[in-house]
C-alpha cells in the first residue's frame, strides 16, 4: 500500500505509542540500483545492507525524478523492514524505503544527517 501525500495533507488519525513501535524503521547503506523497466510507475530496483541482524533487502522505490543509479550505491537511506514482502512484476520489494514528497510530489529520500550503523532502528 504506497499512499503518497500532499506537502499541504493533514495530520494522520491519532495513535498509540505501541502503534508506532510495530512499525520497525532501520537505517541501511545502498549498495547496488538499477533500472526497473517493467515498474508502472517509474522507479528503480535497490538492494540494501541493513547490517548483520538483518542483512540485504530489495526494495523497489520512485526515486528516478531526483536520483541517477549511479549516484545512490553508499547513500544511507530509512525503510520499513517488517511488511511482508510486495511482488511487482518480476521483482519482490522486500522493504518500504521512505522519503518525502518535493513541492510536485517526487520523493526525496529520507537519510541521517551523519552516518550511523547500518541496522539502527528509527526511536
Amino acid at each position: 500500500m504506497h499512499v503518497h501525500h500532499a506537502p499541504d495533507a493533514p495530520a494522520a488519525d491519532t495513535i498509540g505509542f505501541d502503534s508506532f513501535l510495530a512499525v520497525d524503521i532501520r537505517v541501511g547503506t545502498i549498495v547496488s540500483a538499477e533500472a526497473f523497466p517493467q515498474a508502472r510507475k517509474p522507479a528503480l530496483k535497490l538492494v540494501i545492507d541493513f547490517g548483520a541482524a538483518i542483512g540485504l533487502k530489495r526494495s523497489s522505490a520512485q526515486i528516478t525524478e531526483h536520483y541517477r543509479i549511479e549516484d545512490l550505491p553508499g547513500r544511507q537511506v530509512a525503510a520499513v523492514v517488517n511488511f511482508p514482502p510486495r511482488r511487482i512484476g518480476p521483482f519482490v520489494s522486500e522493504v518500504l524505503t521512505l522519503g518525502f514528497p518535493d513541492a510536485d510530489g517526487a520523493v526525496v529520500l529520507f537519510a541521517p544527517d551523519r552516518a550511523v550503523p547500518n541496522g539502527g532502528r528509527l526511536f
